[in-house]
C-alpha cells in the first residue's frame, strides 16, 4: 500500500513505479482510493471515474482546493523510478507525480488544518481536453470545485505560478489564381501573398502586462505554413497558421480582435480555429495571498495554458505550485531535485495550517 504518511520523496518514487499512461489509470487511482480511506481521518472519499476526490468538513472558514493529474504520457524505458545523487528519475516525477505526492502526503499529516481541504486526484489530463478527468467532474461534480483558492500541483520550480495565459490559433489564408509557372505573369501567386503577413508578425511588438505583480508576456507567432501543387504550377491558395499566446487580462474574443487588428489591409481572410481563455492570477484575494506569503513572495506568471483556467472561468482563483521543472516535463529524462519536494511540502504544511 503506498504510504502517505511517510517521505513524500518515497511516496512519489512509489507513485512514479506505477504506470498510469492516459486512459490507463485504474490501478493507481484503486491504489489511491484505498490509502486516502484507509490512512487519513475527516475526509470524504469518493470515486468518479478513475478519479479520486476527498474533502473535508470541519467548519473552517475558507476551502483550499489541491488538485493533482495521476496519468502521463506513455513511458519511454523510464520506469520504475531511480534515485541518485539528491535526484529522482522517472516518468513523471516532474509532470506531476511529485505534486501529487506531496499533496497526499499533506491530506494524511495535517491533522488540524486552518482551511478546509479538498483533494482531486483526476485522470487524462495529458490527452485531449474532452476526456480530461476535471472537465467531467466539473459536469458531474460541480459542487466537489467550489472553494476559497485552488493549487494545481504542475511542476513549477518552487515558485507560485499564478494564473495562466490564453491560446489561440488562427488560420490566415490568401486566395490566387493558378497558373503554369512558365507563365506566371498569368497567375497571382498566393503563397507570395503570405509574405505581408510574415512581415508584420517579424515585425510585431509583443505586449508585457502586470497582473497582481505577475508580468505575462504575449507572442504573436507563425506555426505552420500550407500551399502548393506542383513544382510547376502558381498555387492559388496558401494558409499560415498563427498560435497568439495571450495575457489573461484579454478575453478570447478580445484575442481574436486584435489578431485581426495586426492583420487589417492584407489581402487575406481569418478564421479562427481553437482556443482557450486565460486565468487571471487573482492573488489579492486573501486565500491566494496568504499562499504567496507561506512561499515567501516567489511568485511569477504562468506563460503556458495548465487546468487553472477551468478554475478562474469558476471565479476561484488558481495557482500553479509544485516541484520539479516544467521543461523536463515529457522528456525521456524526466527526473525533479527531491530537495524541491521537500520544500513544497513544508511551505504547504505552513500555509495549510495557518
Amino acid at each position: 500500500m503506498l504510504d502517505l504518511h511517510g517521505d513524500p520523496i518515497a511516496l512519489t518514487a512509489a507513485l512514479v513505479d506505477i504506470p498510469s499512461e492516459s486512459r490507463q489509470e485504474k490501478r493507481i487511482a484503486d491504489e489511491i482510493e484505498t490509502a486516502l480511506r484507509e490512512q487519513t481521518t475527516g475526509f470524504e472519499v469518493i470515486r468518479s471515474g478513475d478519479a479520486v476526490l476527498a474533502r473535508t468538513h470541519f467548519g473552517r472558514p475558507s476551502r483550499v482546493l489541491l488538485a493533482g493529474h495521476t496519468d502521463t504520457v506513455p513511458a519511454a524505458d523510464n520506469v520504475p523510478s531511480r534515485l541518485a545523487d539528491g535526484v529522482l528519475h522517472g516518468c513523471g516525477t516532474s509532470d506531476m507525480k511529485s505534486g501529487d505526492a506531496v499533496f497526499l502526503h499533506l491530506a494524511a499529516t495535517v491533522t488540524d488544518p486552518a482551511h478546509d481541504i479538498t483533494l482531486v486526484m483526476y485522470d487524462c489530463e495529458e490527452i485531449e481536453a474532452s476526456a480530461n478527468g476535471l472537465g467531467r467532474i466539473e459536469r458531474e461534480l460541480p459542487d466537489w470545485l467550489a472553494a476559497d483558492v485552488a493549487i494545481l500541483g504542475e511542476p513549477s520550480g518552487g515558485f507560485v505560478e499564478a494564473g495562466c495565459q490564453g491560446t489561440l490559433r488562427v488560420v490566415v489564408s490568401a486566395a490566387g489564381t493558378r497558373a503554369h509557372s512558365a507563365r506566371s505573369w498569368l497567375g497571382d501567386n498566393a503563397i507570395h501573398k503570405l509574405g505581408a503577413v510574415l512581415a508584420r508578425l517579424r515585425t510585431y511588438r509583443a505586449r508585457s502586462v502586470d497582473i497582481d505583480g505577475c508580468v505575462y508576456r504575449e507572442g504573436l507567432s507563425a506555426v505552420r505554413i500550407d500551399g502548393g501543387i506542383a513544382g510547376n504550377v502558381i498555387p492559388d491558395a496558401a494558409t499560415v497558421t498563427v498560435n497568439f499566446r495571450f495575457a489573461p487580462d484579454r478575453s478570447v474574443e478580445q484575442a481574436y480582435a486584435h489578431v485581426q487588428e495586426v492583420l487589417d489591409g492584407l489581402d487575406v481572410t481569418t478564421e479562427l480555429t481553437d482556443s482557450a481563455a486565460g486565468a487571471l492570477p487573482g492573488l489579492t484575494r486573501p486565500a491566494a495571498a496568504a499562499l504567496v506569503e507561506a512561499a515567501g513572495g516567489q511568485v511569477r506568471a504562468k506563460y503556458g495554458w495548465t487546468d487553472v483556467a477551468r478554475f478562474a472561468a469558476l471565479g476561484i482563483p488558481a495557482v500553479n505550485y509544485g516541484p520539479g521543472d516544467p521543461n523536463l516535463a515529457h522528456r525521456i529524462d524526466e527526473h525533479v531535485e527531491v530537495s524541491q519536494i521537500t520544500v513544497v511540502t513544508d511551505v504547504l504544511r505552513r500555509y495549510l495550517i495557518g
